[in-house]
């Protein structure tokens, strides 16, 4: 049976928010207060697309108990990248990584009840990276990085490829979730693999990014 080459799209164009927008004018975080509380950063797995919403609500949240101090900073890492759409080029405002939510906590925020309460109950929220009850945080470095991207100032790290051709995968991201196939091909310079499902009984070759799929 012929294959059939379809390149799925992980990132989506949007109009900024009010907030959002104000990261594309300098993005300023807020100074943690002066509390003797060590403050990390963690990143929080939220569905695709409803980043900015799972963000609003966490500050919302915060706010309405009082509770600003223990999350500082939240935001959604957005860049500009250009593309090109009918023959012209132009920049288009993306989620450097569409499904996650970067915040700024006290260290071992799972030992803050009514921390961890505002996370556990928000709607859209799929977990820390990390273990389940205990988040790991960032490096500097890495929330150094991303920053720079904001910013503008470097392009978008390239994620590590740790897949191997041939191996079998669950794709758990994007238009082909919940479908499972097998690595085809590794791109490494464009951070793509490329996975033969079965569709409608045919196989057919999609593209995915590393984020999108997972081991079985």
């Amino acid at each position: 049976m012929a294959d059939t080459t379809q390149n799925s799209t992980p990132y989506e164009e949007f109009e900024l928010s009010p907030k959002e927008e104000e990261v594309e004018k300098g993005f300023s975080l807020n100074t943690p207060p002066e509390d003797g509380l060590n403050r990390r950063w963690y990143v929080l797995h939220a569905y695709s697309g409803r980043e900015t919403s799972v963000r609003d609500m966490l500050l919302a949240q915060a706010q309405q108990k009082n509770l600003e101090h223990l999350i500082c900073n939240a935001f959604v890492p957005i860049e500009q990248v250009e593309v090109v759409r009918g023959g012209q080029k132009r920049v288009s405002k993306q989620k450097c990584f569409p499904g996650y939510v970067l915040l700024q906590l006290p260290e071992h925020p799972e030992t803050y009840p009514e921390l961890w309460a505002i996370i556990r109950d928000t709607p859209s929220i799929l977990g820390f990276i990390g273990s389940k009850n205990v988040p790991v945080p960032l490096e500097d470095e890495e929330v150094n990085q991303i920053l720079e991207v904001v910013r503008g100032e470097r392009e978008r790290p390239k994620v590590k490829i740790s897949f191997d051709k041939g191996e079998r995968i669950r794709i758990n991201e994007g238009p082909f979730a919940n479908f499972f196939g097998n690595i085809e091909e590794i791109d490494s310079d464009r951070n793509i693999l490329k996975v033969s499902v079965e569709i409608f009984d045919r196989q057919t070759t999609v593209e995915v990014e590393p984020w999108q799929i997972e081991q079985i």
